[in-house]
């Protein structure tokens, strides 16, 4: 649940430790600014860290054996976990026992006597089913960069609002350059610790991910070197020298942030010296609102209004063609692919 604090406190957002911002945020009118606020001050960081075990060092690319449906997931998480508190690995086929040199155990009665691992303090409560602790969107996005690499194959990217990380990390496959971006300090450190965990994936010749802080609220990127995460100059040229794909995954759940994201990609765009695409992982998350008393899709349906209002934007340079990405590629990451996940992509190029 989202945890609302009293309107006269709303200028001194501090966060406990049993404060959760949910996957569902509710719809609420007198807090309308709430997200914007909490993007302000750095939200709150729970500990997420992810490995992905397959090897650049392998004969295939993960999927590759089998037809591109081999899967990739947690190990020692449930299936459908992404992502880890304690650092555990994604793996290809981690989920799978071999029944090679194992004899059944069987019990007294001569029945399979199935022997489970002993629960860990971390694990989630056996009644509940498993979640994913990163959000579908960027599982679905993750898994639209392995099977576009020629999309991203030697490339400068800019992820947006990166969480995890785990887009940034999974371009930097192919990619020569990832540009990972959010807001806060404590967020962008874990992002650097699951880049560094993962960077025997970096793609030869290239692969550098880069962390840093880009504020959708700001027309500059910072470039003070006494703040964290900053700019260097020949970062910002080569940002906008080299940069031709932009991604974003689960972050239209605001619509003030939606906003500012539109406005910061359309910007962005006029400064790169190439055309570009951004490819935006979305899902629809149906609500129940006390203003409507109905179930609704307010955040949704904000984010599909701003990609209309994109392509009527009167521009005499840029040009912005917004066209869905059927969503019937391989899945080699382990989450539930649900119709509501939606992957969106935007081509802007020049006037001619």
């Amino acid at each position: 649940m989202v945890q609302l604090v009293p309107a006269p406190a709303m200028d001194e957002i501090t966060f406990r430790s049993d404060t959760v911002l949910s996957d569902v945020h509710l719809y609420t009118p007198n807090h309308r600014h709430l997200m914007v606020r909490l993007n302000g001050v750095g939200q709150p960081v729970f500990l997420s860290q992810f490995k992905l075990l397959w090897s650049r060092d392998s004969q295939t690319e993960p999927g590759a054996e089998s037809g591109g449906h081999s899967h990739v997931h947690a190990e020692g998480t449930p299936p459908g976990s992404g992502c880890t508190d304690e650092g555990s690995s994604l793996s290809p086929g981690a989920g799978t026992t071999s029944q090679e040199g194992a004899g059944a155990q069987l019990d007294e009665d001569g029945d399979l006597d199935v022997e489970r691992r002993p629960r860990a303090t971390s694990d989630p409560d056996p009644a509940e089913p498993p979640r994913d602790k990163v959000w579908r969107g960027a599982l679905l996005l993750a898994d639209y960069i392995l099977f576009r690499r020629d999309l991203f194959q030697g490339r400068t990217v800019l992820e947006l609002g990166a969480g995890t990380g785990l887009a940034s990390v999974v371009a930097a496959t192919v990619a020569r350059t990832v540009y990972c971006t959010d807001v806060g300090a404590d967020l962008l450190s874990m992002c650097q610790r699951n880049i560094a965990l993962n960077s025997h994936l970096a793609a030869p010749g290239g692969g550098t991910v880069k962390v840093k802080e880009l504020d959708w609220l700001k027309d500059d990127l910072c470039t003070d070197p006494e703040v964290p995460f900053s700019w260097s100059e020949e970062d910002v040229c080569d940002l906008y020298a080299h940069t031709t794909v932009l991604l974003a995954a689960e972050v239209f759940y605001d619509d003030d942030l939606t906003d500012a994201l539109f406005k910061t990609l359309s910007r962005l765009a006029h400064r790169f010296h190439n055309a570009c695409t951004a490819i935006l992982a979305v899902e629809k998350r149906l609500n129940f609102t006390l203003r409507h008393l109905d179930v609704t899709c307010e955040a949704y349906d904000h984010f599909r209004a701003s990609l209309q209002a994109l392509q009527r934007l009167p521009d005499s340079r840029l040009r912005f063609v917004v066209e869905p990405v059927e969503a019937s590629f391989p899945q080699l990451l382990l989450y539930e692919r649900i119709r509501q996940l939606e992957l969106w992509k935007i081509i802007a190029e020049p006037v001619t």
